[in-house]
Parts: structure tokens; sequence; C-alpha cells
């Protein structure tokens, strides 16, 4: 190829580049690099223990919000069969698959942030405890409170032909128990979901000591299984979690909006399944026949090591332990208005005044109106 035709091809290149899809960054795969961001904030060895605990969290729930909203929509891209390809040039199909890519290797580090996490609160007097840890008092006031505040809101139930598979809600969490007959080896599969208006770590009471000590509830179910199934013991055990499409599409010539929503939020509560959470811990007869159930495939499935629910590790930010939490921030009065003894309008007429929020209080806004 001569030197002006290579120039030739060169340009076209260049063109095709300046002008094709490669301008373009996915919009969602930028989101789950934000995301990430958010991540790395929990491994920042500079900020407070609870703090980095809080950011953990808060990715957990930020990603359980972008599968609910924007893996939704392109689910219901890929179900209406739209293959048109985006700005980037990647279809609906194209995107899911990078976006269950990514996010595997993103919850697998928020996997390692959350043990490595807890074993720094351990050394801090934080503890999250198993079973075998308690003491023989803990276990007493355990149990009474398994009766008096989780037994009468639990509702367990045998997976047999007989009895038809629940309806999990968003957010649902749910646990898988595979139960043996005491004295024979007869099992039985069942399930167990958990109300949401129970919190997922169980404080303990203080025995004294500076040590605060958690228990997770699905333990706590565990511990005390023969409650709820008489003459069985557990054999296996692992917990599930549903995230439902809740996205929300709202015509702009809507003749009546409020009734819109009021029906867009009723259809929501039982969208389909969007991502099903699965710990590696349940049996894997179970974990099929779940799927089955609630008719996911592969890619809707993620099997995890580890805590699923991790937006729960808020629950462990205790208020007592304000040395592992950023100093609070207090923001300034402006001091014009302070040296007008808190007159606006004498202050105003001087000079006008932009007030920052939040470095400087919002107390000035109130102050503002209240002379109005």
């Amino acid at each position: 190829m001569s030197l002006p035709e290579r120039t030739q091809a060169t340009d076209q290149q260049a063109g095709i580049a300046a002008f094709g899809p490669s301008r373009f960054f996915n919009r969602e795969q930028s989101w789950l690099h934000f995301n990430k961001r958010v991540l790395e904030e929990a491994e920042n060895e500079r900020h407070p223990l609870l703090e980095r605990l809080r950011f953990l969290s808060i990715s957990a729930s930020n990603l359980d919000e972008f599968y609910m909203v924007r893996v939704a929509g392109l689910r219901g891209q890929v179900v209406a069969g739209i293959e048109t390809p985006s700005e980037d040039g990647l279809t609906p199909a194209e995107q899911l698959d990078r976006i269950n890519s990514f996010v595997v290797e993103l919850t697998a580090e928020q996997q390692e942030d959350w043990v490595k996490l807890e074993g720094l609160l351990a050394d801090a007097g934080i503890h999250v405890i198993q079973s075998d840890q308690l003491s023989d008092s803990e276990r007493s006031w355990l149990e009474g409170h398994f009766l008096g505040h989780i037994f009468p809101v639990l509702t367990p139930i045998a997976v047999d032909p007989a009895h038809p598979f629940p309806f999990i809600p968003n957010f649902g969490f749910t646990l898988g128990l595979e139960l043996v007959r005491e004295g024979s080896l007869r099992t039985m599969h069942a399930l167990m979901p958990i109300p949401s208006q129970l919190k997922r770590f169980i404080r303990l009471p203080n025995e004294g000591g500076d040590a605060i000590r958690f228990i997770r509830l699905e333990t706590v179910v565990g511990l005390f299984v023969s409650r709820l199934f008489p003459g069985y013991r557990v054999r296996s055990q692992g917990a599930f979690r549903v995230l439902r499409d809740s996205d929300i599409e709202v015509q702009e010539e809507a003749e009546d909006l409020v009734r819109l929503f009021e029906s867009a939020l009723k259809r929501r509560r039982r969208g389909s399944v969007i991502r099903l959470e699965i710990e590696a811990s349940m049996p894997s007869r179970l974990q099929r026949f779940v799927m089955q159930e609630l008719k996911v495939t592969e890619r809707e499935s993620f099997v995890q090591k580890g805590l699923i629910g991790l937006e729960d590790t808020n629950q462990l930010i205790v208020a007592e332990r304000p040395d592992l939490k950023f100093e609070p921030y207090v923001s300034r009065f402006p001091e014009r208005i302070r040296e007008h003894h808190g007159d606006c309008f004498a202050a105003i007429r001087m000079k006008d005044i932009v007030v920052h929020h939040p470095y400087e209080s919002f107390d000035v806004v109130l102050q503002f109106l209240k002379q109005i």
C-alpha cells in the first residue's frame, strides 16, 4: 500500500473512531464503576471503622437499587425481543452479560471487605458471634427473646406437593432448611420467610464488660428450630434473597397520575424476580427447587459464599462508639448576620449575602423566614 493510501485508510479509521460507538462509555457500566468507588471507601484505612462499614452497606444498597431499576429495564427489553444497540453499540442482552460479569467480581470484593471488617470490629470490641460462642446467660436470654419476639411472627412452610411455594416479596429474605426426623433418616425441606420487621442482627445483653455482641437472626432460628419443627433437627440450611422488578414507567399524557401510580405500585410489589441471591451453604437440591419455583435462570441467580444482604450490616453501627465514626461537622453561622445581632435584613442592606450549604448553617434561612 502506498503512502497516500495508508494515510487515507488511517484518516478513515480516525473518522470511524470519532463518530462511532467507541466515543461512548456504557451508562450501566459507568454506574457500576461509580459503585466500585463507593466500595473502595470501605477499604480506606484512613476512615473510622464504622464509617467503612457504612460505605460497605451503602454499596450493597446501591447495587440492589441498580438491579431493581436499571437491570430490570434491560431485562424487559430482552424479554420484548429488542435488539437495537445503544449509543455505545451494545444490545440489551450484551449489556446484561457485561453487568453480570462485573457484578460477580464486585460482590466477591464486597464479601472480602466484610470478612476484613468483621475481624477489625472484633478487635474493636464489636463481635458477631456464632451459636457455639454463646454463654449460658446469653442463651437463656436469647430463648426468651425468640419466644417473645421472633417466634410469633414466623411462618414455617414445609415444601411438598401439598404446600404451594409462597410468594416471596421484594427484599424477601428466606431461610431454606433441610431437616431430619429424630431417630430416622427421613429428610424434609422447609422454608422460613423472615418478616421485614425483624432485625437481621440481634444485640445481646451486656454482661458487664465493654464488648458489644451481636448474633445473626438466621443463626438464632437454626438454634431454636425444634420449636418450629418439633421432632426434627437441622441437617443443613441456607438463605436466599429476592429482588424484584421495581421500575415504573410513567406516561406523561396519563389522565390521572394518582391512579396510575397507585396501580404501578401495586404491580411493583409482585414484579418479576430480577436477582436471586443464594447462600452457597444451601443444599443444591433446594437451590434448584427455589430457582424453579421463582422462575429464574442461571443469569438471574447468584450463589454467594459469605453473607447475603450486606446492606443489613449498617445495624452494627452502634451509637455508643463515636470513636469509630467521623467527628460530627458543625456548620458555621454567617458572621455578618451575627455582627448585626441576627438581623438578616440589616446585614443584607449592607451587601448581598450568599449562604453556602452545608458549610454554613441552614439556621440562617429559618432566621430569615422568621423576620419576613
